[in-house]
């Protein structure tokens, strides 16, 4: 069974070698070469934590994949945590280490977070790192530990030969001191910055690279290598085609990316999965003057389908909210029978059906395939005329097509009575205005305010429907949870409650609608995108 740490540190890079010359003959006592922290405020001493030999062997494809998104993988042997290693970045220094038991072969929890980038392609090993670790502990008053610093020697060897540098690259060694600071659990982030700030004034400053592995593949990768990546300059984004790119492959990482949040049960992950397929067929229907139709197209159909999967789960996360904040928003008084009771059950039995269904996708052949024909799609995109034209005048006629079919949706909903013709209706709309709204932000890069205006609009019709189509839905789940309250001889009033309530919510929100389109259908905004 994996466990999760989150690990919030800093790295640092000694100013000089040590006297003697050689970097690995440093002294076994961490001290030697720290400067005094007890000038850190709150720190009462420094501990020494001894000697650990450490020896990590680094994975990764041969074109490193894992690496290019600032993932680790590795199987380290020595310490107390010996194991495998899977590293997240979260943020600035923190980072989600994913922990399992040492084995000779990759765990199956493992292989299961890195799949969407992966697929297909063998882990190899790509990086040895032995290092000789000297620790020292940073303890306040009470006793208790604030911080971890490790004193690290270093010697990196490259296991992946000829990885981007042509045939014949053998391995090569590096071999260097840092020092890595590392916050206890609950530990105060702004220790950290006091650490710091001792440490500069010693002369040691903060590490060049990201971590130890990115440092080793960079001091250890042949001099072609680096020579021609120095050689081939980013260009930004000039023409339609390119912003068009840029979103696509945006929506496409973040697919890659949400997949190994979704298998972590991380909040609102699923929701954002789902949101990233949404765009990206979105785009491939309002940008189609682009991108070739016909070459899009299955892959937008697979899309829709891996979006009504993950609706199963997500809908359900909605609908669960919504009736838990209903529910207790009542006195008690009104809460006639076991709610709470079975409101739980009814919400545990959903989850576990639709997260079992949720992770069958992400390790289906299908979704995996998918994931194959989006990366082939956007290495060799399949353009059109339109792709070439300036920005300003093809991405604004895209939008407003969407917003004009928005409209007709919109003013047919408001024709019809209240009933399930109109709900249907309406809930075309919400799609619509979804469509319109994400045309919007993949234009914003190009045409900035305009394009952030119009999007804000598009987001408020959308929440307005939404919040409709979303009382639709609560309705018949509560009808269900009143039938089986009354199969159960329980009583079933306080369904009937609320279920009247979500009525009173859609007619509200019925009526909400005119004013709000009135202003999203303001003509300025439109004309603002500029265009033909």
């Amino acid at each position: 069974m994996a466990d999760t740490k989150r690990e919030i540190e800093r790295k640092y890079e000694l100013p000089v070698r040590p006297a003697g010359g050689d970097e690995g003959s440093l002294p076994r006592d961490g001290h030697a070469l720290l400067p005094d922290l007890t000038k850190v405020r709150a720190v009462s001493a420094v501990t020494t934590g001894g000697v650990t030999e450490l020896d990590a062997v680094y994975h990764d494809t041969s074109d490193l994949r894992l690496t290019a998104d600032s993932l680790t993988l590795r199987r380290r042997t020595g310490g107390a945590d010996e194991g495998w290693h899977l590293k997240f970045p979260v943020g600035d220094g923190v980072r989600d280490e994913i922990q399992a038991p040492l084995s000779d072969t990759l765990p199956d929890e493992l292989a299961a977070l890195v799949r969407s980038r992966v697929r297909g392609t063998r882990l190899t090993p790509v990086v040895r790192l032995r290092t000789s670790r000297a620790t020292s502990l940073l303890v306040d008053k009470a006793g208790r530990t604030l911080a971890e610093v490790a004193l690290d020697t270093v010697h990196a060897e490259r296991l992946l030969a000829g990885s981007g540098s042509g045939s014949g690259a053998g391995a090569r060694t590096a071999d260097w001191t840092e020092i890595e600071v590392e916050l206890a659990d609950d530990g105060d982030p702004a220790l950290l910055d006091a650490v710091e700030k001792v440490l500069r004034k010693a002369g040691v400053r903060p590490a060049s690279a990201a971590s130890k592995l990115a440092r080793a593949l960079a001091e250890t990768a042949p001099a072609t290598t680096s020579h021609k990546a120095a050689k081939t300059p980013e260009r930004g984004p000039v023409t339609a085609g390119d912003h068009v790119l840029a979103y696509l492959r945006e929506q496409a990482g973040a697919i890659v990316s949400y997949d190994a949040a979704v298998r972590r049960d991380l909040p609102d992950s699923v929701h954002q999965l789902r949101v990233a397929t949404r765009r990206m067929r979105s785009a491939f229907r309002t940008y189609k003057k682009v991108l070739d139709r016909d070459a899009s197209r299955p892959i937008g159909a697979e899309l829709q389908w891996l979006a009504g999967e993950l609706g199963v789960d997500r809908d359900h996360e909605v609908l669960a909210e919504r009736l838990t904040e209903r529910v207790g928003a009542h006195d008690t008084t009104l809460l006639l029978g076991p709610v709470h009771a079975r409101l739980r059950i009814w919400d545990a039995d959903g989850r576990t059906d639709a997260r079992a269904g949720t992770l069958a996708v992400l390790d289906s052949a299908r979704y995996l395939r998918l994931l194959d024909s989006m990366e082939a799609l956007l290495a060799d995109p399949p353009l059109l005329d339109g792709a070439g034209r300036k920005p300003a005048k093809a991405l604004p006629r895209a939008i407003v097509k969407d917003y004009e079919r928005l409209a007709g949706r919109v003013e047919h909903a408001l024709t019809l009575a209240p009933g399930e013709e109109r709900d249907l209706a309406l809930h075309d709309a919400r799609k619509a205005a979804k469509r319109a709204r994400y045309a919007a932000d993949a234009a914003v890069p190009a045409l900035g305010k305009p394009a952030k205006r119009f999007s804000k609009r598009m987001k408020a019709v959308q929440s307005v429907l939404g919040d409709h189509q979303d009382s639709v839905v609560a309705r018949d789940a509560l009808r269900d949870l009143a039938i089986k309250a009354h199969a159960a001889g329980e009583s079933a009033f306080t369904w009937g409650l609320l279920y009247g309530e979500e009525e009173a919510r859609a007619a509200d929100r019925e009526r909400e609608l005119p004013r709000v389109w009135r202003k999203s259908a303001d003509p300025k905004l439109r004309a603002a995108l500029g265009g033909p």
